[in-house]
């Protein structure tokens, strides 16, 4: 069992026992990222705040925290910090509701979401939550075969995945499949391809300058596989974290890479663009994760973005 379950179950029959001005306290140490930041966040000595997470920690019987700068949570003190969050929030929602909210401060609400389909469909969603639930949306830009990770450390309340596995304490709904398109600029595909289409792809495409988004971006060497019977993409690799900036390269003639339809069909039409084979296509399903909270704001953000992902994505 991995060491986030066991930290899981260890500590959701003593959840309600928690002390919560000392849960509250290892939040701020984990956002703050040092004891002396959090004390003067929270108004007390460091001492008083390094007591009050070693009284956490031996309530829980777990270290909760790594000493480092910054400081980092354990797998049990990511329980504790994803608990931390959520009480913050239902509190707020709470006092909302019952008309004796102070701060008159809009609520943050802090999401993963890859970047295409930030790129694409995404913030239209956003544009739907009506203006009186006051939420200012904290965008985390992460690969969506990673952005669990961040739901796991409890850093979002609720992301774009790839995953349909559930992270612990979290729902899950399929949203759709993102299809991508393998392409090239016209002048790349007569200069790099050798022949194509004369010549087969799976013979020219290893050998031709590939873009990708980052390092972790595989999607462009299972393409590759799938022509190659089983090579991945070239060696020659161009880097361009942006969903548009990656677009541009590709028609400027740096490399052939996939992108999302939704933008690769309006380059195709106008002819800066050439599809490379149209029947090994990439398909990324796409799941909505969240955690589950009775929150007025998280369910508005849920139901816009089943609603935006229903129109643009494939189902």
């Amino acid at each position: 069992m991995p060491d986030a379950e066991r930290g899981a179950g260890a500590l959701s029959g003593a959840v309600s026992e928690l002390p919560l001005e000392h849960v509250r306290t290892l939040l701020a140490v984990v956002d703050e990222g040092t004891f002396d930041a959090a004390a003067a966040a929270l108004h007390v000595t460091p001492s008083a705040v390094s007591q009050r997470v070693k009284a956490l920690e031996r309530r829980t019987g777990r270290v909760l925290l790594m000493r480092t700068k910054p400081v980092r949570p354990t797998d049990s003190g990511q329980v504790v910090v994803r608990f931390a969050r959520q009480l913050a929030r239902l509190e707020r929602d709470a006092r909302v509701e019952l008309g004796i909210s102070d701060t008159g401060e809009p609520a943050a609400l802090p999401v993963a979401v890859n970047a295409d389909s930030l790129a694409t469909w995404f913030l239209s969603a956003l544009a739907r939550i009506p203006d009186e639930l006051r939420i200012c949306f904290e965008l985390r830009r992460e690969d969506e075969e990673h952005t669990t990770s961040l739901l796991r450390e409890g850093s979002v309340m609720a992301a774009v995945t790839s995953s349909p596995d559930a992270v612990a304490g979290c729902t899950v709904q399929r949203l759709g499949r993102m299809r991508y398109l393998p392409v090239a600029s016209p002048a790349f595909a007569a200069r790099r391809l050798g022949g194509w289409p004369r010549v087969p792809l799976g013979e020219v495409l290893a050998d031709a300058p590939v873009m990708c988004f980052d390092r972790r971006d595989c999607l462009q060497d299972d393409f590759a596989r799938k022509v190659t019977g089983g090579r991945g993409a070239g060696p020659l690799r161009h880097y361009v974290p942006s969903s548009r900036g990656f677009v541009e390269a590709i028609e400027a003639g740096l490399g052939w890479g996939v992108v999302p339809q939704i933008q690769a069909e309006p380059l195709l039409r106008a002819g800066t663009l050439t599809l490379l084979d149209a029947e090994r296509v990439v398909d990324v399903p796409l799941f909505w994760q969240q955690w589950k909270l009775d929150s007025p704001a998280l369910a508005a953000l849920a139901e816009a973005v089943v609603a935006a992902a229903g129109r643009a994505l494939d189902r």
